[in-house]
């Protein structure tokens, strides 16, 4: 018995290499939660409270999950797979409805919980395997077509909920996956050549009368997105009132916790700050300076992640790695552009400083499972 302990403690001590525990990374997410838990203590009362609580649970999972064989949770990929789909369901049927959109369960005194940004973690994993597995048939078209209808499945769960902006997420995810997953240029080409006239048909279908591929409120931000100036006191309000604070915040901004009349949260001039429009604030708050310098801990924890994936022993761990990149590349881009005004109005948090518990959890598992990613480099 000493024997076989000796062996597994040696097995289990060649697995990781200690050395290659990515401190850095874990440094950057810590130093940007932290400043999104100040930002949100400035934004509204009420949430620092529970985002400090996030951060220091997710920070224990993130730990967890870097401990953990990826390749050891991705043989569950069926059962993860049947949850997956068991939970999208039971929150249209038993969840609660809040604008006419059905994302949220409710935890009672402990806030909701949305599947969704757990569904996230779970196509990460259960994708990077499946393509991992085909990758050697991963232009057949076959092989596309099947991965292609598992991936939609829940996609179309999720957008029926519905939710576009996650939606969109799970679409950037599954392209990224499939590119880094040897996916040819031809097809990408050929994808391309059909998406760009389509989607050019899409915005003049959805601005005909009798549309159905949109609900009333996205219609209405899309539409607000095009023409802004017929909108000004209606529904683009909330992106003219964010231009304006980023833009009053100047260099240095104003400083935390500003509860001047002209300020976000003292005037009252954007709802819920504290998520989809958290960059806002710290615009007004911490100028360009502090907004140069929370998008410079996104853009390095995304080069980490990337610098990782370059690395990883196999293509399952490049997979799960440069997907945690591309959710975070996505998120923060749509953020910061709605934000100040690029793309229309649509919910999506920003990475570690927007209130949300589910998203906060959700990235750091997605962390954690690059951590475990790095730690594996040795073994390649």
């Amino acid at each position: 018995m000493l024997q076989r302990r000796k062996k597994e403690f040696q097995y289990h001590a060649n697995k990781y290499n200690v050395h290659m525990y990515d401190f850095r990374l874990i440094l950057y997410v810590w130093v940007l939660s932290i400043i999104g838990i100040l930002v949100i203590n400035s934004a509204a009362d009420g949430f620092a409270v529970k985002q400090l609580m996030g951060f220091i649970g997710g920070s224990v999972v993130m730990i967890f999950f870097s401990l953990i064989d990826y390749n050891y949770i991705a043989k569950f990929e069926w059962f993860l797979y049947s949850i997956n789909i068991g939970m999208l369901i039971a929150v249209k049927l038993l969840g609660i409805n809040v604008n006419g959109a059905t994302r949220w369960f409710s935890l009672g005194p402990f806030g909701t919980f949305q599947p969704s940004e757990l569904s996230k973690v779970i196509m990460l994993i259960i994708f990077a395997h499946l393509i991992s597995e085909q990758k050697e048939k991963i232009n057949n078209l076959t092989t596309i077509i099947k991965i292609g209808i598992l991936y939609v499945i829940p996609m179309l769960l999720v957008a029926l909920e519905p939710d576009l902006s996650t939606t969109l997420v799970f679409a950037f995810l599954f392209c990224t996956m499939m590119f880094v997953g040897g996916l040819s240029y031809k097809i990408i080409g050929i994808i391309l050549g059909i998406s760009v006239p389509l989607a050019g048909l899409l915005i003049w279908y959805i601005q005909q009368p009798g549309q159905i591929l949109l609900h009333g409120y996205q219609l209405q931000r899309i539409l607000t997105f095009l023409n802004p100036s017929d909108y000004l006191l209606t529904t683009y309000h909330q992106q003219y009132n964010s231009i304006m604070a980023i833009g009053s915040g100047m260099l240095t901004g104003k400083g935390l916790n500003n509860n001047t009349i002209t300020s976000v949260k003292g005037g009252n001039f954007i709802s819920e700050p504290q998520t989809d429009f958290i960059f806002a604030v710290v615009g007004e708050e911490l100028g360009f300076i502090g907004s140069c310098v929370v998008l410079g801990l996104l853009l390095l924890i995304i080069l980490e992640c990337l610098h990782i994936a370059k690395d990883a022993r196999d293509m399952k761990g490049r997979l799960i790695a440069s997907g945690t990149a591309g959710i975070l590349i996505f998120q923060t881009f749509v953020n910061v552009s709605v934000a100040t005004g690029m793309l229309p109005n649509t919910g999506l948090p920003l990475p570690f400083v927007s209130y949300g518990l589910s998203s906060l959890l959700s990235n750091y598992i997605c962390i954690g499972l690059v951590l475990n990613v790095g730690l594996q480099r040795n073994r390649r």
